[in-house]
């Protein structure tokens, strides 16, 4: 069974960049990094740039581009919907919106009791 639950989505504004850079540089992903020199920030690259690892999770397709999490982050968030957003700024050093004056952000969002049991996620 399917869940209808979307641990990931992307506001109007993310899903023109992210085909803003798809058309720009061909196929890409996310990866949302857990800190470091670009803090906690979805981090955007052609496919291929970055290489996952087999821990790392699939959370979703954001207009064509995968969006992963590593496991230590996930646990972290698991009880949450990520919203990937877009707002003024420098993008992540490494990141395809790096230079374009804008940058994409994590906003997120508890699940609801429902949605962690859809999830076969414990409420929390």
């Amino acid at each position: 069974m399917k869940t209808a639950v979307a641990r990931v989505i992307a506001t109007g504004p993310a899903l023109e960049m992210i085909a803003e850079l798809r058309h720009r540089h061909g196929p890409i992903m996310f990866f949302q990094s857990g800190g470091c020199c670009d803090g906690s920030t979805p981090m955007c690259y052609q496919a291929g740039e970055f290489n996952l690892s087999d821990t790392d999770v699939y959370l979703g397709n954001l207009n064509g581009a995968p969006f992963y999490i590593g496991l230590e982050q996930y646990g972290y968030w698991e009880h949450t919907q990520l919203i990937i957003d877009v707002v003024q700024g420098n993008g992540g050093m490494f990141s395809l919106d790096n230079g374009t004056g804008r940058r994409f952000l994590t906003r997120s969002r508890l699940f609801t009791d429902e949605e962690c049991r859809e999830l076969g996620l414990s409420s929390l």
